[in-house]
């Protein structure tokens, strides 16, 4: 009846208003000072009793509050370190010639999967292959030279002196030969390691030297993101530690694991870095993409937890959170409880004291509630 009365005479007062707008305006038009004034005295009285209901109304104390409850019981709690972090790969290189020379022929396309060892491009060698020729030549002669001469030495035939030189012809001509061969085969360009083909750089018909680059390869099979932490995470973070990867612009989640900690603290921003492999069975990775990682750096198998939006603080700095005692499945009373909390993840809080399994703590209403008020659920 009281809240009913309130509207009514706010209701009235409102209309009352709205009709004396109308009626002010005509007093003014008319001059009538007496009348205005005895206006005004009556509004201040209507004023006076609308002040007086609303008082009355906030005074009155709310007894009962519809609320909803979590139970507490042990589960395993995971705290993140969040970082942001770039994939990459060990293999996505640029190829380049080791030989100055007119390119000969390029044998594969961008997109084209290539093997390891498999020949990607041709130098002009310049008449080397012809050198090779000649030199493996004179290195068969100066061998033949010196079988000949090692075994009329061994029948005691000639002197030691030519036997010597002989040796050292041959051994001369085989290394000038390995040499150039060595030389010869830098003319052709072979894959590095089994990938794809991402770009290609070079024409047939151009001049190439060392420097240059002539292609681009990459293997996709091999990726990971790498990232830094700052270093109060040193001793937490180790090989072997799950870590989340999500890449915002594919809309995905990799479960990863840290394959390797730097061992060095950069002095600049006092971090270290890691690396975390990623599966990319999907063959969505790419080099450079940005990625977002949630590192596993604290667990605890038996852990109470609450929703975060339920801890409180009071005036003196005490968190603490609403509970529900005794009453029965349907209702109960809030009962204040301190807490000590710990780390958080997200919505949820680690409760390290003040609650046990099986309490009740109030999660939705929380706010509109106090000591001793009787919960409905």
């Amino acid at each position: 009846m009281k809240k009913l009365s309130l509207y009514a005479v706010v209701a009235l007062f409102a209309v009352s208003c709205a009709k004396d707008a109308k009626s002010l305006d005509s007093m003014v038009e008319k001059k009538d000072t007496a009348a205005i004034a005895a206006r005004k005295t009556e509004l201040e009285a209507e004023l006076a009793k609308v002040d007086s209901a609303l008082a009355k109304l906030q005074g009155t104390k709310v007894e009962q509050a519809l609320v909803s409850f979590y139970t507490v019981k042990d589960t395993l709690f995971n705290h993140f370190v969040e970082v942001q972090g770039s994939v990459d790969t060990k293999q996505n290189i640029i190829v380049y010639p080791e030989f100055s020379g007119t390119l000969e022929a390029v044998n594969v396309k961008a997109g084209q999967h290539v093997t390891k060892g498999q020949v990607l491009a041709r130098i002009d060698d310049g008449g080397l292959g012809q050198q090779v020729a000649q030199l493996e030549t004179q290195a068969a002669l100066a061998k033949t030279t010196y079988e000949r001469q090692k075994r009329l030495w061994d029948q005691k035939i000639g002197s030691e002196i030519q036997f010597l030189q002989a040796k050292t012809t041959m051994e001369a001509q085989q290394k000038a030969v390995s040499q150039a061969k060595a030389q010869l085969a830098k003319t052709v360009v072979r894959a590095p390691f089994t990938g794809t083909i991402d770009e290609v750089m070079g024409e047939r018909g151009q001049v190439v030297a060392p420097g240059q680059g002539l292609m681009r390869i990459v293997n996709l099979s091999d990726m990971y993101v790498s990232t830094t932490v700052p270093e109060t995470y040193v001793g937490k973070l180790k090989v072997g530690t799950p870590v989340e990867v999500s890449l915002a612009a594919l809309n995905k989640t990799y479960q990863g694991k840290v394959r390797q900690v730097a061992n060095n603290i950069n002095p600049a921003n006092r971090s270290f870095g890691i690396e975390v492999a990623v599966p990319n069975n999907d063959n969505l990775l790419r080099p450079n993409q940005s990625a977002k990682l949630k590192i596993v750096d604290y667990t605890s198998k038996s852990a109470t937890v609450v929703p975060t939006s339920v801890i409180q603080e009071d005036g003196k700095g005490t968190k603490f959170v609403f509970v529900v005692e005794g009453g029965d499945a349907k209702s109960g009373i809030a009962k204040k409880t301190p807490v000590k909390v710990g780390s958080s993840s997200g919505n949820s809080t680690e409760i390290l004291s003040g609650l046990k399994e099986g309490d009740r703590v109030v999660t939705e209403g929380v706010n509109s509630i106090s000591e001793g008020m009787k919960l409905n659920f």
